[in-house]
Formats: structure tokens, C-alpha cells, sequence
């Protein structure tokens, strides 16, 4: 099939759609009904398990302490069995590994028996550690390609589940992945080592303010999913999507997103009825989904769960990803997850609601309804503030990546200054501290009421600050959200990050007030001058206002926050010596795993910037000189017929087409030069600038012509889909 006629396909595939799947039946089986009927939960463990192995087991999942080996076959066998009545027949230990992607391997329950037949077979060693060949995924370093063992130990914080397939389904269990020596290879070993570290200094404040709790602090996360979808077909008609994820050709469509009337517009029908069979497949596995929308781009949405557990919440988070990109298929859709799949319309990140506490406590982000009498609170938001002063390029390297690049800075997403966004009320609050007038704070206090100027509603309450769309973390109500991660980005590093900048912070916090009390302070002095210090410290990451403006880039450099705006940039901040020490101190990981990440995430920025240009390079010659080539020989035989006859014909359109073909063909020779001096760098920080400053502004300098082209071809000569046919055909 050539490019023009899949182009054509495209169109009419869409026009003529008709859903191959009957309507799911939300009436006889309600999600009430099928809610994690897939889950290996505590109800089941209850109901299945001895009672004094799940007595065990409860301990260590609800207060951390450490697993009794010898109820993992008990455990195993209980579990093969109930994945058996589900129909499973194979089991998976399912890992992140440092590609930020979900790794699998499958292993059947089935042995010989030695009589012809075969049995099933599932032992607690095989619940717990697995042994999958390591050698091709990324180690940076951190091994030899020869050494190839890895090995995966199962997370018992996270249940087990039951994938379902249309020809079988499989037991997945949750796991770490780490290397023969015991080197973190994966994105789940840091997150839950930074929870027992944020969990120690957290139980150190908290014992100052005599809170006496047994369960653990923990990490809470609410991952908001913003996603493309577009119709398959234009999928296999761009292979800069299909390949990339994202289009590196188009010109604007006459009409964007400035209308606004797609943001929580009606949901088009077919991407509805995609959206209810990716929540149904998410309810039997026990995700929490609540929400879904239309997003602001033409063709973007949103899919949200509730807060969970920081750790359940990744792998519900890897597990929606993989639900949206396959349930996808069946409708003729395709989902993208890239950070900024179309140029001049907003990309798509994911939000991380975060806060700390636990099902005692509450979350310990809650101001209530008077912040400046609530201590507990101020100090555990003034640690936070400390944690983004003083590691605010740690969590901008937490989210660079290539392809977040092209979203964070413009106005469709924070910038890449990490600051943070109180609100008014809680500002004043802190700077009442720092002046020395708690007194005033007071006035501050309340939360007031919302008046709605109808008769008939009651007022409503107000809370603390306003929403701040273009700040990275803002503290919205009883917890931070973070906006600067990138849809297609693992949580899990972010999320590691924010645990250990808030041991560290806690651990200070901790110190200074045990130090204070020590020399004689009374607890309330204390409070006051750990607060007093912290703002004195720290209150140039605080900032209210517009963080898309130009003035605000200004006064942050005046304030001396970094401005890390590329991801060579970024990745630098990961082995800086503070950042190493917090790292070590808190036993999340060590000098050398950071230095591994390092290499690794540069190695993917450069493979993925040099994949695209060729990309470009490719279609360059391949699909925009042939059009634009015939319709400048289309234009050179009209105006050659007209004056053999006399006629004049004006050449504008065949000058313009002339020379925009000539820069454009000038352009992809500069490109791919860059490319090839860039192969000759490797993939260490030398060549991940070369390909930001050089590789990146050539690539864009090709666009620049192709996409006048674009505007000046004519139709029926074009042969890629544009982008008013890919985000407006529904």
C-alpha cells in the first residue's frame, strides 16, 4: 500500500467505523460485582489462607516488619491454585526496569509428572525470587554484558493479580529486579527503600509531638493519566508516529485548541465507549479509576484513580498505560503517551498528588481549618519547602527525558524551575513566622466561605489557595502536586525523589528540635525557630504567581534557583555530591547506581533524538521531496503550456515551491551531518549536548520548509495525514 492511498484509507476507515465488539453489559455485571475480582487481596488471603500464615503475612504488609519464610509455600500453593480456578497457566514476576517500561517473562505451572502426564507446580521459592537473563536491559555500568544473572523478589506490599487475554490468563507478581550482587536495576527497589527511609525521620518528628502510631508513614500518590487517542489508521499512515510516538512533521491545522471547546467537552462516542472498557478491565484488577475527561488538545483525555499506597499507585499506574495502548486496538484507536505527540496544542504530563500519612493520621499535609495553630502540620509543610529548595534539580532530573522536553516551559506545562506555590493564605501564615508575628497568622486562620450569590445554595467552603497551574509543586488543600513529570514517564523515580528530600528534610527537622530541647528550649520555642529558620533559609523557592512569565525566569535567577531547561542539563544533577549523600545517607541507592542512571537515561536521550532524525531524514526524501517535487513539475508544465500559447502565468506559487525545496533539501544535508558527527560522541554528556544544541535546531530547520510545504502542495499530491484529519477525525 503506498503512503497516498493509506492516507486516503485513513479518512474513509474513519467515516465508514462501525465497533466490531457487543456493547459491555454494565447491568447484569456490575462493577460493584467485579471490583478486583482479579486480585490476590486481603479478602482473598483471608478467606484462603491459614489463619496463622495470614496473621504473618498482614504483619509485614501493614506494618513492614520483615516476611517469615516459611509460610511462602503455604502462600504459593494457596495462590497457584486460586490463579488455576481463573484459568491461568502460566505465572510472571512483573519489574520495572530502568527503561521506565514493564518487563515480563512467563513461566508455565505445568511439569512432568514422569508418567506421561504433568502437574502444577508453584513453590514459595518460585513466589519469591525468580531469575530472569539481565543481560540486555541497560545496567550503566553496573555490570559486564557476560554477567547475566538478575533476579526478581517478589513485593509482598503489592497483591498479586490476573491478567486476562482472549485466549488464556496469567498470575503476575509484582517484584524488584536486581542484579547477582544485589545493585538496584529497577524503578520499584529505590521506591520502596525511600519509604522505609521517609518512614523513620517522619516516626522522629512525630514522637517529639507525642503521636504514638504502630502503622507506618507512608507515601500517598494520585497519578493523573492524560493521554492522545487517535484512529489507528493514521497511526500506520505516519511513520514518525508509528515509530517515534510523536509527529515531527505539520503544519497548524486553521483551527487548534483556542476555542477551549474541547477541554471537559462531550466525549466522542467511540473513544467513551473505549474509555468504559479500559475502566471495566481496570475495575477487576482493583484500580481505583474515578475520573475521565476530555483534556484541552483536540483528541486528549484524562483518566484518574483515587490515592493509593505511593508504591500500588506506580503499578496501578504501569498497568493503566499497558490498559489504555491494548484496549486501544480493539476499537481502531491508538493511544499515544508521548509528552507532545503534536506541535501547537498542549502535551500531556502526569500529575502526582502527593502527600504522607497514614490511616491513623490522615495525611499529615492537612493544614485543618486553622494552619497556624496546627504544628504538626507546619513543620511537615516547612520540610517540603526545604526538600524543593534544596533538591529542586534533583526532581527536574527526576522528569527529563527527550520527549518531556518538548512539553516542560511552554504554556501548556510548568516550567523547568522547580519552585513551589502556597497560596496566599498559607504564605502569610509562614511569613508572620519569619517576622516574628505568629500572633498575626491567626488572623488567617479560618477557612472562609465561598458566597455563591444564589438564594437557594448554601455557601460553600473556601480552601486554603487558589489552584497555580504553572507552578511544579503546588499545595493544593491537604497534599502536593507535582506537574512536571511526563506522561509517559515512570512515577517511580519522581516519587523516590520527593521520599528521600523529605527523610532528609524530617531528618533535619528531627535534629534541630531534639537539639533545641536539649539546650533547654520549651517545645513551642522550638517549633517556632525551626519554622523561623526554615523560611529565613529557604522562602526563595516560595512563589505565588504567573510561573509562565518571562519576569518570573528573571527573578528566579535572581533568587538562585536553577533554570535546567534541556535534559542534558537536568541528568548533571544526579550525581552532584549533595545529591549522592542524601541518596547514601538514606540507603536508597548508591554513588555508583546513580552514576548507572546517569549513563543510562543520557544513552536514551541521545538513541531517542537520533532515532528521530532519521526519521526526518527519511521521510524528507521519501515522502515530502516526491510530492513536492511532482506538484512543482505540475506548476513548471502549466506555466510552460500557457506561454507556448501566449498566455502569461504568474510563477509566485512555483517560486515559493522552489525555493522552499531548495532550503528544505539544504537543510536535511546540515541534518544529516549533525547526525553524523553526533554518532561519532557515543552517548555520554558530550553527545547529549551536541544533540540538544545542534541535532534538535536542525531537525526543527527541516520542519520549518517541510511544513510550508505543506500549505502549499496540493492536496491531493500530500502524502502524509495532516493534522486536522489525525486530531479531528473522531
Amino acid at each position: 500500500m503506498s503512503s497516498r492511498s493509506a492516507r486516503q484509507s485513513a479518512i474513509e476507515a474513519i467515516t465508514s467505523y462501525r465497533p466490531e465488539a457487543a456493547p459491555l453489559n454494565f447491568v447484569d455485571t456490575k462493577p460493584t460485582d467485579i471490583f478486583a475480582c482479579n486480585v490476590f487481596n486481603d479478602r482473598v488471603m483471608r478467606e484462603r489462607l491459614p489463619k496463622s500464615v495470614y496473621k504473618a503475612l498482614r504483619k509485614t504488609i501493614e506494618f513492614g516488619e520483615r516476611m517469615d519464610p516459611a509460610i511462602a509455600d503455604t502462600v504459593a500453593a494457596v495462590m497457584k491454585d486460586w490463579a488455576i480456578e481463573k484459568g491461568a497457566t502460566h505465572f510472571t514476576h512483573i519489574f520495572y526496569p530502568l527503561t521506565g517500561q514493564t518487563a515480563e517473562k512467563h513461566d508455565s505451572f505445568l511439569m512432568p509428572d514422569g508418567a506421561g502426564g504433568v502437574i502444577a507446580e508453584f513453590s514459595g521459592s518460585m513466589l519469591i525470587r525468580g531469575e530472569p537473563d539481565a543481560s540486555s536491559f541497560p545496567s550503566g555500568g553496573l555490570r559486564s554484558t557476560f554477567e547475566a544473572r538478575g533476579y526478581t523478589a517478589w513485593d509482598v506490599t503489592s497483591p498479586a493479580y490476573i491478567m486476562e487475554n482472549p485466549n488464556g490468563t496469567f498470575l503476575c507478581i509484582p517484584t524488584m529486579f536486581l542484579s547477582w550482587t544485589g545493585v538496584a536495576l529497577d524503578k520499584k527497589t529505590p521506591l520502596l527503600r525511600s519509604s522505609q527511609a521517609m518512614n523513620r525521620e517522619a516516626h522522629r518528628v512525630l514522637r517529639l509531638f507525642g503521636e504514638d502510631t504502630n502503622l507506618p508513614i507512608l507515601s500517598y500518590a494520585g497519578l493523573e493519566q492524560e493521554y492522545f487517542c487517535i484512529d489507528h489508521n493514521f497511526n500506520f499512515a505516519r511513520p514518525d508516529i508509528q515509530i517515534a510516538g510523536r509527529s515531527l512533521f505539520g503544519a497548524r491545522p486553521a483551527k487548534g485548541q483556542e476555542f477551549s471547546d474541547q477541554y471537559f467537552g462531550v466525549i466522542p462516542q467511540r473513544v467513551l465507549s473505549y474509555m468504559m472498557e479500559v475502566e471495566r478491565e481496570l475495575y477487576k484488577l482493583g484500580v481505583p479509576v474515578r475520573t475521565r475527561h476530555n483534556e484541552a488538545a483536540p483528541s486528549q483525555y484524562e483518566i484518574a484513580p483515587l490515592y493509593e499506597v505511593s508504591n500500588l499507585a506506580v503499578d496501578h499506574n504501569h498497568i493503566i498505560m499497558s490498559m489504555l495502548r491494548n484496549v486501544a486496538k480493539r476499537y481502531g484507536l491508538k493511544c499515544l503517551l508521548h509528552e507532545k505527540p503534536f506541535a501547537g496544542v498542549n502535551g500531556s504530563g502526569k500529575h502526582v498528588n502527593y502527600s504522607i500519612g497514614n490511616a491513623e493520621l490522615g495525611s499529615l499535609f492537612d493544614p485543618g481549618e486553622t494552619p497556624h495553630a496546627n504544628a504538626k502540620f507546619l513543620v511537615f509543610c516547612a520540610a517540603m519547602i526545604r526538600a524543593i529548595h534544596k533538591f529542586g534539580g534533583l526532581l527536574r532530573a527526576t522528569v527529563a527525558s527527550a520527549s518531556n522536553d518538548h512539553r516542560l516551559g511552554a504554556h501548556e506545562a510548568p516550567p523547568a524551575i522547580m519552585s513551589i506555590f502556597l497560596g496566599d493564605q498559607l504564605t502569610t501564615v509562614f511569613e508572620a513566622f519569619r517576622a516574628g508575628r505568629v500572633e498575626d497568622a491567626a488572623g488567617e486562620g479560618k477557612r472562609r466561605a465561598l458566597n455563591l450569590g444564589v438564594d437557594t445554595l448554601p455557601s460553600l467552603p473556601a480552601d486554603p489557595g487558589d489552584r497555580n497551574r504553572t507552578s511544579p509543586v503546588a499545595f493544593t488543600g491537604n497534599r502536593f502536586e507535582f506537574r512536571a513529570l511526563g506522561s509517559s514517564q515512570s512515577a517511580a523515580g519522581s516519587i523516590t525523589a520527593l521520599n528521600v528530600i523529605m527523610a532528609d528534610s524530617l531528618g533535619y527537622a528531627a535534629d534541630w528540635l531534639e537539639k533545641a530541647l536539649a539546650q533547654g528550649s520549651d517545645f513551642n520555642g522550638a517549633l517556632k525557630s525551626f519554622i523561623t529558620h526554615v523560611i529565613d533559609e529557604h522562602a526563595a523557592v516560595i512563589f505565588n504567581g504567573d510561573g509562565y512569565s518571562e519576569v518570573w525566569h528573571k527573578e528566579a535567577r535572581r533568587r538562585g534557583l536553577p533554570d535546567l531547561r534541556t535534559t542534558p542539563d537536568a541528568l548533571a544533577e544526579l550525581t552532584k555530591p549533595e545529591v549522592i549523600e542524601v541518596y547514601e545517607k538514606t540507603g536508597v541507592l548508591n554513588r555508583a547506581e546513580l552514576k548507572a542512571r546517569q549513563e543510562i537515561y543520557l544513552e536514551q536521550y541521545c538513541k531517542t533524538v537520533r532515532t528521530e532524525a532519521n526519521l526526518v531524514i527519511r521521510i524528507a526524501h521519501t515522502n515530502i521531496f516526491p510530492a513536492a517535487m511532482r506538484y512543482q513539475g505540475e506548476l513548471a508544465a502549466t506555466a510552460a503550456g500557457l506561454r507556448s500559447i501566449g498566455q502569461e502565468f504568474r510563477t509566485v506559487a512555483l517560486d515559493e515551491i522552489t525555493l522552499n525545496l531548495r532550503h528544505m533539501q539544504d537543510a536535511v544535508t546540515r541534518l544529516e551531518d549533525a547526525v553524523n558527527c553526533a554518532d561519532a560522541l557515543g552517548y555520554g554528556f558530550e553527545a547529549a549536548h551536541y544533540y540538544c544544541d545542534n541535532v534538535l535546531p536542525a531537525m526543527l530547520e527541516v520542519r520549518r520548509f517541510a511544513d510550508t510545504l505543506e500549505t502549499r502542495v496540493a492536496d491531493d499530491l500530500w502524502s502524509l495525514p495532516t493534522y486536522q484529519e489525525i486530531l479531528f477525525g473522531k
